[in-house]
C-alpha cells in the first residue's frame, strides 16, 4: 500500500458525541481531520480548548484536530482534495436516516456522493428493524460504503492504547482509505466483506452486555457471565446466520471480541444499565440519567427479528422482559435455568 501522509489524506467526522469524537483524534494522526458538530459552540470550544467535556472529560484532544458546525465549511474541506477523502459517521442508529439523508443531498449536489463514507452506530433502527446498512441504502445511493467494527471503548482510543477494529464492505475503495486513515502505530484495521455479520455482532452484543450486568448486579459469579457470553454468542451466530452473515465474523473483533469487553469492562453503557436493573432501579430512571445504550433500543427490534427467522433467543427474550413487561431479573434468571436440557451445539 502506497506510505500516506496528514497532507494526502482528507476525513470528515459527522457526529461529536463520544466515538465520533475519538474516530476523529485517531484519524488525525494521519489525516486532515475535520470534525461536524451539531451545536457551534461545542466546536468553538474544541477548536479552543482541544477538548470535548460533554463526552470524553479530562481528554485532551490532538491539537492538529479542528471542529466546525457550518456544513459548507465541511463540503469545501472534502471539495480540496475529493478522491483523497473519507467521511465518517459517528452518530447513533437513530440519528442514522435523517443524517444519511440529509448529507447525500449536500454532497450530491457537489457532485462529492462517490467519496467513501462509513458508519460506526450498532443496532436496528426501532421504526423499522433495519440494519445500518439497509437504511443507508433506503435514503441514499452511495457507491462505496461500508462499516466500521470492533471492541472499542471510545476513552482508551483518545488515550492511543492498543486497539483493533474491522471496517466491513463490498468496496475496496471503502477498506483501502479507510485503513489508510486510521491504520496506525496503536490502532489496527482489519478487512472484511461481511457487512450484515458484523452489524449483527455489532448490534445483539450490546443486548447481552446487559444480560450480563444483570448477573454480576446480582451477584450469580463468574461461572454465570461466563456461560452468559457463551450462550449469547450462540444467540448472535444464529441469528446472524439466519440473516446472511458469515460464521467466522461472529469468532473475530466483531463478534466474540465486541462482545466479551462491552459484556465486561466497565466502560460499557451497556453493562451499567444491566447492574442498575439488578439494583432495583427503573429502566425510565436509568434512561433519565442520561446513559445512553444501545441494547435497550434494539433489544425488541432484535427479538422481532429473530421471531420472523424462527431463531431460538432465551437472552435476548429474558432482557425484553426485565426491560419493557417489568419482570423482576430474579424470575427472569429462573426461567432461563428452569429451561429444558439440550444439546449445546444444534
Amino acid at each position: 500500500m502506497k506510505k500516506t501522509t496528514a497532507a494526502d489524506l482528507r476525513t470528515l467526522v459527522i457526529g461529536a458525541g463520544s466515538w465520533g469524537t475519538a474516530l476523529a483524534a485517531a484519524s488525525s494522526v494521519k489525516s486532515d481531520t475535520l470534525l461536524w458538530c451539531r451545536h457551534q459552540e461545542q466546536a468553538e470550544y474544541i477548536n479552543q480548548h482541544h477538548a470535548n467535556p460533554r463526552y470524553l472529560r479530562d481528554l485532551p484532544l490532538p491539537s492538529s484536530l479542528q471542529a466546525t458546525h457550518d456544513e459548507q465549511r465541511a463540503i469545501r474541506f472534502l471539495a480540496e482534495m475529493p478522491n483523497q477523502a473519507l467521511i465518517i459517521l459517528g452518530i447513533p442508529v437513530v440519528a442514522m436516516r435523517e443524517t444519511v439523508a440529509h448529507w447525500y443531498r449536500l454532497l450530491s449536489d457537489q457532485q462529492l456522493s462517490h467519496i467513501p463514507i462509513i458508519w460506526t452506530c450498532k443496532g436496528f433502527e426501532q421504526s423499522s428493524g433495519l440494519l445500518p446498512h439497509e437504511v443507508v441504502s433506503t435514503v441514499s445511493r452511495f457507491p462505496h460504503c461500508g462499516v466500521l467494527s470492533g471492541p472499542s471503548f471510545a476513552k482508551e482510543v483518545v488515550q492511543q492504547l492498543p486497539v483493533a477494529l474491522t471496517i466491513a464492505s463490498h468496496s475496496t475503495v471503502v477498506k483501502d482509505r479507510t485503513t489508510q486513515v486510521l491504520h496506525n502505530h496503536f490502532c489496527r484495521i482489519y478487512q472484511s466483506d461481511d457487512i450484515v455479520g458484523v452489524e449483527v455482532g455489532g448490534a445483539l452484543k450490546n443486548i447481552i452486555a446487559i444480560a450480563c450486568g444483570i448477573a454480576d448486579g446480582l451477584g450469580l459469579g463468574h461461572n454465570a457471565r461466563a456461560a452468559l457470553i457463551t450462550r449469547g454468542l450462540a444467540e448472535i451466530t444464529r441469528l446472524g446466520l439466519a440473516m446472511g452473515g458469515h460464521a467466522q465474523t461472529f469468532a473475530g473483533l466483531t463478534g466474540l471480541g465486541d462482545l466479551v469487553l462491552t459484556a465486561t469492562g466497565d466502560l460499557s453503557r451497556n453493562r451499567q444499565v444491566g447492574l442498575a436493573l439488578a439494583k432495583g432501579q427503573t429502566l425510565a430512571d436509568i434512561l433519565a440519567s442520561g446513559i445512553t445504550a444501545e441494547g435497550v433500543r434494539s433489544a425488541r427490534d432484535t427479538f422481532l427479528r429473530a421471531q420472523q427467522l424462527h431463531i431460538d433467543m432465551p437472552i435476548t427474550q429474558a432482557v425484553c422482559h426485565i426491560l419493557f413487561d417489568h419482570y423482576p431479573p430474579t424470575k427472569a434468571v429462573h426461567e432461563l435455568l428452569t429451561r429444558e436440557a439440550k444439546p449445546e451445539i444444534r
